[in-house]
């Protein structure tokens, strides 16, 4: 059901989380607006979310039009697009981490009971963006035989919170590795990566820092088994201290929870290098149907997860692959207009915001339904309808902030249609969050 107080619950609780007063000062401090005059930092920032971020057109001049009609102003062609500089991609970095701040802090989902003792699932991937030529200068393209251009985003989203928890913009060149760095901030958390961090010294240091990860096994490793979790005492001893490789084509059929001993080169100390070993778990399952194992390692104990449920947890990591798909499909991510390194970069920066705000959109929408029923409002089908909605939900901001009265809210409309028709289709996440 929905509450009497909903029909400015989207409308309060945006404002809330990009309050006026903070969207002026942040303007201020970053150099973005330097004199209130016809440019608004607070209609300038909704208009971008919801007219470019969000909406079907994706260029400056249906931008400047939107804002106009907006503010009921006109603008000189000169005066709107000299808005686009660095200050303004600051101001949207600024504006980028506070709300990922509001999304950790007010999460909307929470992990289910087997994984309790965790803090949170964190996925980790990179999608590349096509830039024009002209820029292959600044951020060359990698693996390629004519010049262009491109940009890597990276992108650690958390199961909790719904959302991204950190958005870097790199040179597509940068290898996978250098987009993450490990340190404290991985206790009590769980990590899903894939070949691109395939490093034994980085699951080191995840385990050193008291993290989890799971991570598909590269081909060419052959670490030693040291012990097996699931097997009788004489299997046991004839596969310890053998090499993987060795004993893997006996096995075909079974599923296998090993423990195993790898050797990497630490980081240089002293100006020396020094070898490093630790021990793992892995688990093997087997496909039938392309005839080989599906091998994963990570350091999370069969006492929680069994080498099914590690399976399946990793297969969650293609929740990244949707939210790659929803900011190019829906927030236009790689629908660069310019070669402009500002503009380009300034783009970008306004799809992670429409994803953010579309995230807290989407969790109160799902607070407001009947929990027996709030799996089937999938994201996708979120991302879709609000898309449809944006000129409508620019409009009833608008209205809000003038009037801050009671009004007709488009909460009723979201529950109604962002509601997926399929009601048995399984759905990632399903096992792991609440």
């Amino acid at each position: 059901m929905i509450t009497k107080t909903s029909g400015t619950i989207i409308e309060k609780n945006l404002a809330k989380d990009f309050p006026p007063e903070w969207l002026q000062k942040t303007a201020k401090e970053t150099g973005f607006i330097k004199r209130d005059r016809k440019i608004k930092a607070v209609a300038f920032f909704w208009v971008l979310v919801f007219g470019f971020g969000i909406a079907s057109e994706k260029c400056l001049a249906s931008l400047k039009r939107s804002y106009e009609k907006r503010q009921k102003t006109t603008l000189s062609d000169g005066s709107w697009y000299e808005r686009f500089t660095s200050d303004l991609v600051r101001f949207l970095k600024r504006c980028i981490f506070h709300g990922i701040q509001n999304l950790n802090q007010n999460p909307s989902r929470a992990l289910k009971e087997k994984l309790s003792e965790f803090k949170d699932i964190l996925i980790k991937d990179s999608t590349i963006i096509r830039l024009p030529e002209k820029l292959a200068e600044k951020w060359p393209a990698a693996r390629t035989k004519k010049v262009a251009a491109g940009v890597k985003v990276s992108l650690l989203v958390s199961a909790v919170a719904d959302g991204p928890k950190r958005v870097m913009i790199y040179g597509e060149r940068t290898s996978e590795i250098r987009t993450l760095r490990i340190g404290p901030w991985v206790k009590g958390r769980i990590l899903l990566t894939d070949l691109g961090f395939f490093k034994y010294l980085f699951f080191y240091r995840i385990k050193k820092y008291r993290g989890y990860f799971v991570s598909r096994l590269k081909s060419n490793a052959n670490p030693v088994i040291v012990d097996i979790h699931t097997a009788s005492e004489e299997q046991n001893v004839s596969l310890k201290g053998e090499r993987l490789k060795k004993v893997l084509p006996h096995f075909q059929g079974d599923i296998l929870d090993l423990e195993v001993e790898v050797s990497f080169k630490k980081r240089i100390y002293n100006g020396k290098r020094r070898m490093g070993t630790d021990q793992f778990r892995m688990v093997l399952l087997y496909n039938e149907k392309k005839e080989k194992y599906h091998i994963y390692l990570t350091n999370i104990s069969p006492d929680i997860l069994s080498a099914e449920e590690i399976a399946a947890l990793y297969s969650a990591r293609w929740t990244i692959e949707l939210v790659f798909n929803e900011l190019k499909n829906k927030y236009a991510l790689d629908e660069i207009p310019s070669a402009n390194p500002d503009v380009v970069q300034a783009f970008i920066w306004v799809a992670i915001l429409a994803l953010i705000v579309s995230r807290r959109i989407y969790s109160l929408v799902r607070k407001n339904v009947d929990t027996k029923q709030v799996v089937r409002y999938t994201q996708l089908r979120w991302s879709k309808i609000l898309s449809e909605h944006a000129e409508a939900q620019l409009v009833a901001l608008f209205k809000y902030y003038r009037s801050c009265l009671d009004y007709d809210s488009l909460l009723p409309i979201y529950i109604h249609q962002a509601l997926d028709p399929h009601v048995n289709r399984k759905r990632l996440m399903d096992e792991w969050i609440a």
